[in-house]
């Protein structure tokens, strides 16, 4: 193993904050000891019995400490849906789940479709925010010429709804302007985050189904052919343009093997699968039913393994939460009128380690905290053009960070959640695993050690960005390189 780069500048008078005692997750490996944080960055990596005098220690009394995680799938409903989701509340609940930087996704009342609304959208944010955080920006059929306008300060992504549902109406159904917001997006250096089920398969099911009348029917009414069909479509479409794609909640062993082939075979192609598809099947949806009524609907406990093995072996680019939560009421209604989504931010780190673990007993928990950080932290930073401040623990970075205790086994209950929501699919869930202090920026922002946990101060910030993806016409478009799965 090598060793990572320790130090930046000394600190004259000590550091900020220091750890110790850690089990530290770098980009080289799992080692024994330490940072030292000072002015909100990671002034060092520390070897074992280091400990540099700070203005505060924390002993990490062997937990490990992983890289803040970053949750590039989040919707926290500003503006227009606070009713059931802020961010104060979304931000408490990142925080308590070890994340420090989230994604915020484009389908709010209204949309942010226009690219000066970035900046009106920080701005209702700000004050409000334990965690850092970006924006995907949002198009419709009418807005494609805006692209022509997007700075990276505002986003670096977009977001395409193939298919849509009741918070997500503005669905790009024809097929010459999906053409045309490659061709933009392809041009200007943007990455496109892409719900890929095809409208057209849904719309044709409808009419022939009709709409279910019981969550056993609602799988079989949104199946697997409208996201093999919609990823087909994108695979073309990216040979054609060469437009870089990052596709979201990807929930059948097909669209996995199509697009990590697609992927292998050089396109600019990849995939997130969420923690709702890797801990639920389509038999749960029918015993739960609207607390995880989702959209691309949860499939059979064959394709959640093939989705395990994919992010095991290398083939997923990113975990995210899809955190979407729904008030009570609003799931109590009609299988027809309750809406798809659940909260998840806070429950993602600690529900994908649980499966991890109890799916890969033979796997050391370095090797998967190793792996926890690349789709968790490492390859979400890249995608997304933060990869220069965020995403690893390496002199220099924003110190994010959280200290995680792999032998906890807690029972998640509603008691737990801090989404405004109120409550939580994996309520009454056995978890191994909790992260016990998240640091954003040097700062401690969720300190759950104790009776009551601590939050820290809201100044999260609007983070700037960097275009990680190359313009067509200036050479091919850019994916981060494949980062290989623990040995």
């Amino acid at each position: 193993m090598s060793t990572p780069d320790r130090t930046t500048a000394p600190a004259a008078a000590g550091y900020d904050l220091v750890v110790t005692g850690a089990r530290v997750v770098t980009p080289q490996g799992v080692l024994e000891g330490g940072v030292a944080v000072s002015e909100g960055r990671i002034a060092a990596v520390l070897g074992p019995g280091e400990t540099p005098a700070a203005a505060r220690t924390i002993d990490a009394e062997g937990r490990y400490l992983l890289p803040g995680v970053i949750d590039s799938h989040v919707h926290f409903r500003t503006p227009g849906l606070l009713y059931k989701e802020d961010w104060e509340h979304g931000s408490r609940a990142a925080a308590a789940g070890g994340v420090t930087t989230v994604i915020d996704m484009p389908n709010t009342q209204p949309p942010l479709i226009e690219p000066d609304d970035a900046a009106a959208k920080a701005a209702m944010i700000d004050g409000k925010s334990l965690v850092d955080y970006r924006f995907h920006f949002g198009v419709t059929e009418d807005s494609i010429d805006n692209l022509y306008r997007l700075q990276p300060r505002q986003a670096t992504s977009v977001k395409v709804f193939m298919t849509g549902h009741h918070t997500a109406p503005h669905v790009i159904r024809d097929p010459q302007a999906l053409d045309r917001i490659f061709a933009i997006a392809a041009e200007r250096g943007i990455r496109l985050v892409l719900h890929a089920e095809d409208d057209g398969v849904f719309a044709l099911l409808d009419d022939y189904l009709g709409e279910p009348e019981g969550y056993d029917a609602y799988e079989p009414s949104r199946p697997r052919s409208g996201g093999i069909v919609a990823a087909a479509r994108v695979v073309e479409l990216v040979r054609r343009h060469g437009t870089s794609v990052h596709i979201v909640h990807v929930s059948s062993s097909e669209e996995s093997v199509l697009l990590r082939a697609a992927n292998r075979a050089g396109l600019p192609i990849t995939f997130e699968v969420t923690s709702h598809h890797l801990s639920f099947s389509a038999s749960d949806t029918q015993r739960l039913g609207a607390r995880i009524r989702l959209s691309p609907a949860i499939r059979s406990l064959d394709d959640q393994r093939d989705l395990w093995n994919a992010l095991l072996e290398g083939g997923v680019a990113t975990i995210g939460s899809d955190h979407a939560p729904h008030t009570v009421e609003e799931k109590s209604r009609s299988v027809q009128a309750s809406p798809p989504g659940l909260p998840g931010v806070q429950e993602l780190l600690t529900a994908v380690f649980t499966g991890m673990r109890r799916r890969h007993p033979e796997l050391s928990t370095d090797e998967l905290m190793t792996r926890i950080a690349q789709v968790g932290s490492a390859q979400p930073a890249a995608l997304f053009g933060i990869g220069d401040r965020k995403g690893r623990i390496v002199a220099g970075l924003d110190a994010d960070f959280t200290l995680f205790d792999p032998d906890a086994v807690w029972i998640m209950s509603a008691g737990h959640v801090q989404a405004k929501c109120g409550w939580s699919a994996y309520e009454g869930w056995t978890f191994t695993g909790r992260p016990d202090v998240t640091v954003r920026r040097g700062e401690v922002i969720w300190d759950g050690r104790g009776e009551s946990p601590v939050f820290g101060s809201p100044t999260g910030i609007w983070l700037d960005a960097e275009s990680s993806v190359l313009p067509v016409e200036n050479g091919p478009a850019a994916v981060p390189a494949a980062v290989p799965a623990p040995a």
